[in-house]
């Protein structure tokens, strides 16, 4: 990649990602919300039924003065329930947002990776066959296209959590190219060009990706906030067992 003389050649063949790959990649991410909702579901749940269920554990004798704290608890479950069901439905429609998210800067990396000068960053660089003996002195962390794609389809937990990681390591492609190659070098100019495209067509996603993560905030505070709920109930469960021990 770094050897390259001459003016940039524009009819290199080029390695796009398969759309299969794509599509698994996204099911995954999917999938992760899923799992999200069903944890969430099932704190709640475990709230709902120690509350419904600690009316018919406790002493005859309690049970006539606890009516009003039974309503209470009853209100709590209905909240709860339909807290649920608000939740289950956001992270509907989440998954769709995440989908269309997805779809768009799919598009926003093929345009970029099947270009005519991509063809030098869709591979490692050849260290040892272009003679670069000093590259890893210069490059702290190599990147190319084919490392991002690989880590895009990771399934045992080492991919991308989410779009800008993605994003920093499109950048350092390209800079890392630029850092390496002097600033008249054809790779350079190549370099610069391709992050200069992909910039520009970052800033048009990048109100949508703020705005996802604004949401996905508010949904991991709101699962915080019902994990606190099933803690709660489970120390009143254990507090209550010990009672009438």
């Amino acid at each position: 990649m770094d050897g390259m003389n001459g003016p940039p050649v524009l009819d290199v063949p080029v390695v796009a990602p398969q759309e299969t790959n794509e599509v698994e990649s996204l099911n995954q991410r999917v999938d992760e919300i899923f799992v999200r909702v069903d944890q969430l579901e099932q704190q709640l749940t475990e709230v709902e039924q120690f509350y419904s269920s600690s009316n018919t554990k406790q002493p005859n004798a309690q049970k006539g003065g606890s009516n009003g704290k039974e309503k209470d608890k009853e209100k709590l479950v209905t909240n709860l329930k339909k807290r649920q069901q608000d939740s289950a439905r956001r992270e509907a429609v989440g998954v769709k947002r995440m989908q269309e998210l997805m779809r768009q800067f799919g598009t926003l990396l093929r345009q970029i990776t099947q270009h005519e000068w991509a063809d030098p960053f869709m591979k490692p660089v050849d260290v040892i066959g272009l003679g670069l003996h000093d590259y890893y002195q210069v490059i702290e962390k190599p990147m190319d296209f084919s490392t991002i794609k690989s880590k895009m389809e990771a399934k045992d937990g080492t991919g991308y959590k989410n779009v800008r990681e993605i994003c920093s390591d499109v950048r350092l492609i390209f800079k890392n190219a630029m850092k390496y190659n002097d600033e008249r070098d054809d790779v350079h100019v190549m370099a610069k060009s391709l992050l200069d495209k992909f910039e520009t067509k970052w800033l048009q996603l990048l109100p949508k990706v703020d705005e996802e993560e604004k949401r996905r905030k508010e949904e991991e505070a709101e699962l915080k906030q019902g994990m606190q709920l099933a803690q709660e109930a489970a120390h009143a469960k254990m507090a209550r067992d010990l009672t009438f021990q």
